[in-house]
């Protein structure tokens, strides 16, 4: 079954157990999981169970490095500052269409440089934004 063919609970129970096959779960499903993970649970408890799920996903694909940890977290915080308590999934999918779109990535064009992003330290552990969004000579790092 497709994530798109699921409800907000039953997507979360899909990804805490059997998971979804290998090219199944696109980037926009990662937004909605965040979002339905969000509505129910406190932020670290989130970036802690979303963390370990994408994880076991990436290493049952036979894939664990392409687990990134620095997009992961960075796409929860970006959730959850923008969400509002109570609110639906469509509604917040059509007010954040940025976040929903992969490429490009939000991240790379407004938070992070292309270096620091796709480093082996961002994909290990988090990495606070350094890309100065008020410099516009910024903008073409």
């Amino acid at each position: 079954m497709s994530p798109d063919d699921l409800g907000d609970d039953a997507l979360i129970a899909a990804f805490e157990g059997p998971g979804f096959a290998p090219g199944a779960f696109h980037h926009r499903h990662h937004v909605r999981l965040a979002w339905a993970y969000l509505e129910r649970r406190p932020v670290l408890e989130v970036l802690d169970r979303f963390g370990r799920g994408l994880r076991r996903m990436a290493a049952a694909a036979g894939k664990p490095e392409l687990y990134h940890e620095t997009l992961t977290w960075a796409y929860v915080f970006l959730v959850q500052e923008r969400r509002r308590p109570g609110g639906d999934w469509p509604a917040f999918a059509s007010g954040n269409a940025d976040l929903l779109a992969w490429g490009p990535s939000l991240l790379e064009e407004r938070y992070y440089r292309r270096d620091t992003l796709w480093s082996d330290r961002a994909r290990r552990v988090f990495v606070l934004p350094d890309r100065d969004r008020s410099d516009p000579a910024d903008s073409t790092a």
